[in-house]
């Protein structure tokens, strides 16, 4: 816990004091879970993710991702996780517990719906903090207004079921330390262009959403 903990305050100083070049120093991770659900379902998602917040936020993300299962003590060497799929989720005891753990050590996990997600994902965080509710952010919120504003709140990427795209947040002891994105789809439009064939508008706000999120983490 204390490893994550130097991790975010070191990653503070490299991001706000233009300190960030040289060899990588952050990594970006993807959660691996259980239950049957497609946790792979967007491969090039963080990959343009990281390379968007380096040039836009001097960040000093590696190109490449980590995959991290939810059980692993290997999730303590992530400042950031980002959680997507379509299907079940399914955590056990001891996951739940070791997400619960890194959440509380300053952890913080990006949860982005992917389309059917929904149900399964909320019984699961459930399962991890029991006594916790998420809450739909207002559009004051801080992951609105980092470099990038969004007045209006989480962007609507792709149609689904053509709802509005709603952002929520779990909060342990006033730190937000989990954000889901629903029915936005955040993952989908930072993939390759040609893999949804999404206008650069679309792709650039996404993006854009997902810097916030990077930024917000690193400074609160």
């Amino acid at each position: 816990m204390k490893h994550l903990f130097l991790l975010i305050c070191l990653s503070f100083i490299q991001i706000f004091t233009g300190t960030a070049g040289g060899n990588p120093t952050l990594k970006m991770g993807l959660l691996k879970y259980n239950g049957g659900g497609d946790w792979y379902a967007n491969p090039t998602s963080l990959v343009n993710l990281a390379a968007f917040c380096n040039k836009n936020l001097n960040t000093n993300f590696d190109p490449e991702y980590g995959v991290v299962d939810v059980g692993s003590a290997e999730i303590f060497n992530y400042a950031f996780i980002h959680m997507t799929g379509h299907g079940n989720v399914v955590f056990s005891d001891a996951d739940a517990a070791n997400l619960r753990n890194y959440l509380i050590a300053g952890g913080f996990l990006h949860i982005d719906d992917n389309y059917g997600m929904d149900p399964f994902v909320r019984v699961a965080i459930k399962k991890v903090f029991p006594e916790l509710e998420f809450t739909e952010l207002p559009f004051s919120h801080e992951v609105y207004n980092q470099k990038f504003k969004f007045p209006n709140g989480l962007p609507k990427i792709h149609k689904h079921e053509d709802k509005q795209a709603r952002g929520y947040g779990m909060f342990w002891q006033g730190r937000l330390v989990c954000f889901y994105s629903y029915e936005s789809d955040l993952g989908d439009g930072w993939e390759d262009p040609e893999v949804h064939k999404d206008p650069e508008e679309v792709r650039t706000k996404a993006l854009r959403m997902g810097a916030n999120l990077i930024q917000y983490v690193f400074s609160f």
